[in-house]
């Protein structure tokens, strides 16, 4: 429950809205209970066949009460969704900014599915931590306590039946049911993250997995985890039932032994019969405001899970210690040295790379080569600040052959300085502006233009319908393997960066894409420094391509 108590304080700059609703809420079941209330009086008093002024104060009261619980209660709900909101939008920032910090070492481990149904899933699920529980717990108590003291001026045996009544609604009942869900609750979470996961991959893969024959194992695997998820809500669906069970069973208890008291106090001469009414009716109006707490109690293991994935990412550690003072970027072209340097992913038990030794001059170029897991990827990483080395330095080397530490830089200067073309570039479901102002949001048609000029796309792009607005759909899927390649390439020109970091360049390229790709790539990088890492160093020989001397990795055994 720490989790919880840890959401809850995202609710402190709403307080006043939740405590606006938290009155509507209260006013509005006392306008249920004093309807009830007033009209079994009514009825009562008007059998007795009284002067019709006698029934006036009680007629304009129910038509007050009927009223009241109206306005009141949309009141309380629009005030109790106003301030939810208000906290998940909070709550929903505070999950994205702190992914933005951990990505992409922090979160080496988790899925993109279940990432994306945290994001989303969880954060809105914790609605029902105010808009179920609290605000219409603390409302229905407040209100059961009023009705509680008004039945004691009139039978106080009534007014202590109806009391443990509602204790046994608000307190045995949500136990009950707490008890019969929670570990459903608790699996519902996680099973809707897999589900999410399983999904997202199977529809990405679809085309892969129908080819190679593999699709109905995908689904078979979607329907497995799709009944593990009704399982788990089969069995929180139960828990509701328990509860529901107990509350209708107090109820009734509540009503018949308030009427066989009632009816005996009538005997003795120590209560009206018009106040008999009153006596047995009220119960129902303050149990069907307690019922809910019943079911809605089954939500707690649930929201507990929810909030214990989303406070696993809050509280992560960051993968990389921002410097207190950040030194200043030197200005001008910039080389790179790296000495002795081992990485290591959070949470592991061995380096991913390391030792390592290189230098790149500023405008040089140099291959680091290596078998996929030999840690090119993850010198890519801490060259641009996304983990911290576990031993050794990288260095920043300017014209004068000052060096300037990455770990006294901030993580912000550093990439404005490296730019990463990965060897898979995101690229996102918008036209081809939009993907490249990413880099420089402010940026006119001519530096596009220019941008794709040097990355070999502008002639292209030119004789595009559409041109710059051209859509490119959903990962790139409009763009061939190379033009999604040049086209992060130039993405990552336009940010002007003097270092450019080229992780597996020709990947999905066929051969003859690659070596025009290389060939082509000398005259793209113009007077950057070139930092390439490559399983496929034959495609870089010495003289068709000016470099340095190559580095091989070893294979790190991960």
């Amino acid at each position: 429950m720490s989790a919880l108590l840890a959401v809850l304080r995202y609710g402190r700059p709403v307080a006043p809205r939740l405590l606006l609703a938290v009155l509507a809420g209260v006013g509005a079941a006392a306008c249920a209970i004093g309807l009830a209330a007033t009209s079994a009086w009514l009825i009562s008093r008007a059998a007795e066949q009284p002067p019709m002024f006698a029934l006036m104060l009680s007629v304009t009261a129910v038509r007050a009460f009927g009223i009241g619980r109206g306005v009141l209660r949309y009141a309380e709900r629009l005030a109790a969704h106003d301030a939810a909101l208000r906290v998940l939008a909070e709550l929903r920032a505070s999950v994205y900014a702190r992914l933005a910090r951990l990505a992409p070492a922090g979160l080496a481990e988790l899925r993109s599915g279940d990432l994306l149904a945290r994001l989303i899933g969880d954060v809105d699920g914790l609605a029902d931590l105010w808009l179920r529980v609290l605000l219409p717990g603390l409302a229905a108590g407040i209100a059961a306590a009023g009705a509680v003291v008004l039945i004691g001026g009139l039978l106080p045996v009534a007014a202590a039946v109806l009391a443990g009544s509602v204790l046994v609604t608000a307190f045995v009942g949500p136990l009950a049911a707490a008890a019969v869900a929670s570990q459903s609750e608790r699996s519902l979470s996680p099973a809707r993250g897999a589900m999410a996961d399983i999904a997202i991959e199977t529809l990405r893969g679809a085309p892969e997995l129908l080819a190679l024959g593999a699709l109905p194992q995908a689904l078979a695997s979607l329907e497995v985890t799709g009944r593990v998820l009704a399982d788990a809500e089969r069995r929180s669906a139960q828990g509701a039932g328990v509860g529901t069970l107990v509350a209708g069973l107090a109820a009734g208890a509540a009503v018949w032994i308030s009427l066989l008291t009632a009816i005996a106090a009538v005997h003795a001469g120590t209560l009206t019969g018009v106040a008999l009414a009153v006596i047995v009716l009220t119960p129902i109006a303050v149990h069907e405001i307690v019922a809910p707490l019943a079911p809605a109690a089954r939500l707690l293991p649930g929201l507990a899970s929810s909030a214990g994935r989303l406070q696993d990412i809050l509280r992560r550690p960051d993968p990389v210690c921002e410097p207190a003072s950040p030194a200043r970027i030197p200005p001008g072209a910039v080389g790179l040295r790296v000495r002795s340097l081992c990485v290591r992913y959070p949470g592991a038990c061995a380096d991913a790379l390391g030792p390592l030794n290189l230098d790149l001059v500023a405008g040089g170029r140099l291959v680091v080569s290596g078998v996929s897991g030999a840690g090119k990827s993850t010198l890519a990483a801490a060259c641009l600040r996304f983990l911290n080395p576990s031993s050794g330095t990288l260095a920043l080397v300017d014209g004068e052959g000052a060096t300037h530490e990455l770990a006294a830089l901030a993580g912000d200067d550093v990439r404005r300085v490296m730019g990463l073309c990965e060897q898979d570039p995101h690229i996102f479901d918008a036209t081809l502006a939009d993907n490249l102002r990413i880099a420089m949001p402010d940026a006119r048609a001519e530096d596009l233009e220019q941008a794709l000029d040097a990355a070999g796309l502008l002639s292209w792009v030119q004789s595009l319908p559409a041109g710059l607005a051209t859509a490119v759909g959903e990962h790139g899927a409009r763009l061939s393997g190379g033009q999604r390649q040049r086209l992060a390439l130039a993405r990552a020109l336009l940010a002007n960066v003097r270092i450019l970091i080229l992780d597996e360049p020709t990947e999905h390229l066929d051969e003859r894409a690659a070596h025009a790709f290389v060939a082509d790539l000398d005259r793209i990088a113009g007077l950057r420094a070139v930092l390439v890492l490559t399983h496929r160093p034959e495609l870089f020989p010495v003289g068709s391509w000016p470099r340095g001397p190559s580095i091989t990795l070893p294979h790190s055994g991960l």
